[in-house]
């Protein structure tokens, strides 16, 4: 059964393109045909690469991001300083043929959902058109109840009844860490939550998806999207 689903998190730096490159070393671990996509970026292409390199080669660099623009600003400004002009119409020419060629799509967004990504779309506009499954990352510190709810409450219903949540522990927990996936579950199922374990400084998810804990959390998530 052929899936997309559409990683994006609470703000950046929250660890979306982490948790998709161990979801596609998972998949293909797990016999699945996957890509994965970092279609719009902004100020280096680090993230593409770290997606390359999960996917074992099987995508060109320019096939996983075919939009990247020099300025660490938002992608929609970085594209008008160059002159350059990305519309959700050409994105999403792009996505659909690996709709049709792939088992299992994933797209990583950048920066936050409504975060601009070109002329007149952002992440919700992209998850929606591609009819994408939402996968939302926050970090495990106070204040992600509030910025999940937030994030959540932009999706629209359909979209928002699918998603899954997916807890980044920090080096330090602290009682946030603790106690917000018990917070979360008053608004959602227990099965749409899920925490992943401190990855340590240096998060190579080539080594990563390999931990026993780790990979029991992506197969909780997998399951759960899945069904």
């Amino acid at each position: 059964m052929k899936r997309t689903f559409f990683i994006t998190g609470t703000d950046t730096g929250t660890g979306k393109t982490v948790l998709t490159a161990l979801l596609a070393h998972f998949l293909r671990e797990g016999g699945k045909n996957p890509a994965a996509f970092k279609p719009v970026c902004s100020g280096g292409r680090s993230d593409a690469l770290a997606l390359q390199a999960a996917l074992g080669g099987t995508l060109a660099l320019d096939e996983i991001n075919p939009w990247h623009f020099r300025a660490a600003i938002a992608p929609l400004l970085a594209a008008r300083r160059e002159k350059k002009t990305v519309t959700l119409t050409t994105v999403l020419a792009h996505l659909r043929q690996a709709q049709r060629r792939f088992e299992v799509v994933l797209v990583e967004g950048a920066g936050g959902l409504l975060s601009p990504l070109g002329e007149d779309f952002d992440s919700r506009d992209l998850l929606i058109a591609l009819r994408a499954a939402p996968i939302i990352v926050a970090p495990n510190q106070l204040g992600a109840v509030n910025h999940l709810l937030l994030t959540l409450a932009a999706l629209p219903k359909t979209f928002r009844d699918r998603a899954q949540i997916v807890l980044m522990t920090p080096a330090k927990p602290n009682a946030a860490t603790t106690s917000n996936e018990k917070l979360l579950g008053n608004y959602f199922q227990g099965d749409q939550i899920f925490r992943l374990p401190w990855l340590g400084e240096n998060m190579e998810s080539g080594a990563l998806w390999k931990q026993i804990r780790v990979r029991r959390v992506l197969a909780r998530l997998m399951d759960a999207a899945f069904l």
